[in-house]
């Protein structure tokens, strides 16, 4: 049973920390175990591909998955959250190695997708904004 829009409302992110934390929490663990050396923006961004791939590999087959992953076990839901962990953990560290302030970049974004998919033109339809009337 697919759940109501009410509960699909209700979900929200942690918000006791910080995108800043997170970032200084990896950096942390990256220098305690001496692998600064390996973590080259082009190492990261492989690692962060392969990590995709390893959670696509989870839904591989699965055909369409309604929003929540119902029928899905807790250990699968659990796999999904730590491919996902690993996927964000990559991709913060290579926005350090490449200097992108990843939450700056995230809201110019936004605003640019605003300006790109203007709701009068948008709203509903899947196609991409140069093919927008």
């Amino acid at each position: 049973m697919m759940e109501s829009n009410r509960e699909q409302e209700k979900f929200q992110f942690s918000q006791n920390i910080s995108l800043e934390n997170i970032r200084s929490i990896q950096k942390k663990f990256i220098e305690e175990r001496n692998w600064d050396q390996f973590h080259s923006p082009r190492n990261v961004l492989l690692a962060l591909t392969g990590e995709v791939g390893e959670l696509a590999e989870l839904f591989q087959w699965k055909g369409e998955v309604p929003e929540g992953l119902p029928g899905w076990s807790d250990h699968d839901k659990e796999r999904v959250g730590q491919e996902i962990s690993d996927v964000f953990i990559y991709l913060i560290d290579f926005a350090e190695r490449c200097r992108i302030d990843l939450p700056s970049a995230v809201l110019n974004k936004i605003e640019l997708n605003r300006k790109k998919y203007p709701i009068s033109k948008s709203y509903g339809s899947s196609k991409k904004y140069n093919e927008l009337d």
